[in-house]
């Protein structure tokens, strides 16, 4: 597994990844209906991808399993998938502290995130502390989600403050 800066020709893979996750289901399903992650927003932000080697018997080549997209200027954490597929092996907890590490480098001391519901879980059990709750904005979103800050410091530091 290696995470590195994504390219513009990731940016049909990553749309597939938004657009097909199993969270994004059912009453979600608007959120994702003809998003797009374009070569624009992966050269304006800082979005990286966790991908895994495909042996040469099996075609060669990279897979992208997972992503994030730091947003330096907001500090903010926009998108962060990791596929159906791959969930349950550690990428997403890769992800984040490789996000923590990016952030630190560009000087930020905490980043927030708004919080799909169903990865609220997955936020508090990698260190994001909850802070209040970002209320709907129909018609682009339809429910409340929680708001989480991550606190950055050094590589495992929790760290005071709200």
């Amino acid at each position: 597994m290696v995470i590195r800066r994504a390219v513009e020709r990731d940016a049909g893979r990553l749309t597939r990844l938004v657009r097909s996750s199993r969270a994004y289901e059912g009453r979600y399903s608007s959120m994702v209906e003809g998003y797009r992650v374009g070569p624009d927003y992966i050269e304006a932000h800082r979005v990286f991808a966790a991908v895994e080697e495909i042996p040469d018997g099996e075609g060669g080549g990279e897979r992208v399993v997972g992503f994030y997209a730091l947003l330096v200027e907001a500090a903010e954490l926009d998108l962060m998938f990791v596929s159906d597929q791959a969930q349950g092996y550690g990428i997403g907890r890769l992800l984040v502290e490789h996000m923590r590490g990016e952030a630190r480098s560009a000087g930020i001391d905490r980043v927030r995130v708004v919080s799909h519901p169903p990865a609220e879980g997955f936020y508090r059990s990698v260190g994001a502390r909850p802070v209040g709750t970002v209320p709907a904005n129909p018609p682009a979103v339809m429910w409340d989600r929680p708001e989480f800050v991550f606190l950055v410091g050094d590589v495992g530091e929790v760290g005071e403050g709200g």
